[in-house]
């Protein structure tokens, strides 16, 4: 065994996660001769992401650890071998249940994280986890409640705030939602997401102008990020300011040429426009980007439609129906179709 090896398993057992992640790093940078990969490292910086609410590099490392069949194989055994002889650990289970968790297993994952909150009943990361899990399992009142419990043990950890202000906003409690992204925001005034969170809440509350600043902040802080540009642009739309938005769903293509919804956008403003040259072309990138985008097909049919090409439009329709996973807007299509005499396939 590697001292870096060992030094891994000491720290994630005593919860010392930034000295993990850097004998993680150095074992990763250190492997043996004629070894070329090693998952077990790179599982060690999944388990200190995960932990720090870091979830785009979590997902980094997934890929390089639990992914292929051969890696989680070797992966469980290393974990099962240290995590076995510290049973009286509370992180030991912690881990165990992230390994768990990470590898398809959530519901064997559940009583690791038991485990580790009744050992440790001061430690908020259990709660944390154990909500993660009811909260994929659309058990949003049992992940509210963890996520309640992992805020009440630790009140300055943030991805806890976060995902029950989300859990929050998904069940429609904006008034309980807001307050968890402000106290977020007051614990890191740089988190660029909680400030995009903080602007869809306040836009669903019909508070346009705080969510257009909140939405500014957070583009400020990371301009790169295509989804908020695409929000902002779509906040503008409702607006009626058909300029900004736009510039905006322009902003989105420019930081992520790939965002399909931001070509449906732009698709949907040259049509609203008359420009239908305009309109095919950004319908047929969004389509490029996913073959499965409602809102594309929906606006290919409408071109279709005016073209008087009713077969090519009820095909599109169709699709545009097949592919909502909104009901609202479903629905809203299936009446328009209904009262001009059409019903889709």
């Amino acid at each position: 065994m590697s001292d870096h090896q060992a030094q891994c398993e000491a720290a994630l057992i005593d919860g010392q996660w930034d000295l993990a992640e850097s004998e993680a790093r150095a074992w990763a940078r250190h492997l043996p001769a004629g070894v070329e990969k090693d998952p077990r490292p790179h599982f060690v910086l999944n388990v200190v992401h995960l932990v720090r609410g870091q979830f785009a590099d979590a997902w980094q490392t997934h890929s390089r650890c639990l992914q292929e069949a051969d890696d989680i194989a070797e992966v469980r055994t290393w974990v099962e071998g240290f995590v076995g002889q510290k049973q009286d650990k509370a992180n030991a289970h912690l881990v165990m249940g992230l390994f768990l968790a990470q590898s398809g297993e959530s519901e064997q994952s559940m009583k690791s994280y038991k485990e580790a909150a009744r050992l440790a009943p001061e430690s908020a990361y259990p709660h944390y986890f154990l909500a993660q899990i009811h909260e994929r399992a659309n058990h949003l009142e049992m992940a509210i409640k963890e996520y309640r419990e992992a805020v009440r043990l630790a009140p300055g950890y943030a991805p806890a705030r976060t995902n029950l202000g989300v859990a929050y906003q998904e069940q429609g409690r904006l008034e309980m939602a807001i307050p968890q992204y402000r106290e977020v925001i007051k614990l890191n005034p740089e988190d660029h997401v909680a400030h995009a969170n903080l602007a869809c809440a306040l836009a669903e509350q019909g508070k346009m102008e705080p969510a257009v600043q909140s939405y500014k902040t957070a583009l400020k802080l990371n301009p790169k990020d295509a989804e908020v540009h695409f929000a902002l642009g779509g906040l503008y739309e409702t607006r009626g300011r058909l300029d900004l938005a736009d510039r905006s769903y322009r902003d989105a293509l420019e930081a992520n040429p790939d965002f399909g919804p931001a070509h449906s956008a732009l698709g949907w403003l040259a049509l609203r426009k008359q420009r239908f040259q305009d309109a095919q072309e950004m319908f047929s990138r969004a389509l490029k980007c996913n073959e499965e985008d409602p809102r594309a097909y929906h606006g290919i049919a409408e071109l279709y439609a005016i073209r008087g090409k009713r077969q090519s439009a009820m095909e599109n329709y169709s699709k545009a129906v097949k592919y909502y996973r909104d009901p609202e807007m479903r629905n809203a299509l299936m009446n328009q179709l209904f009262q001009e005499g059409q019903v889709p396939d």
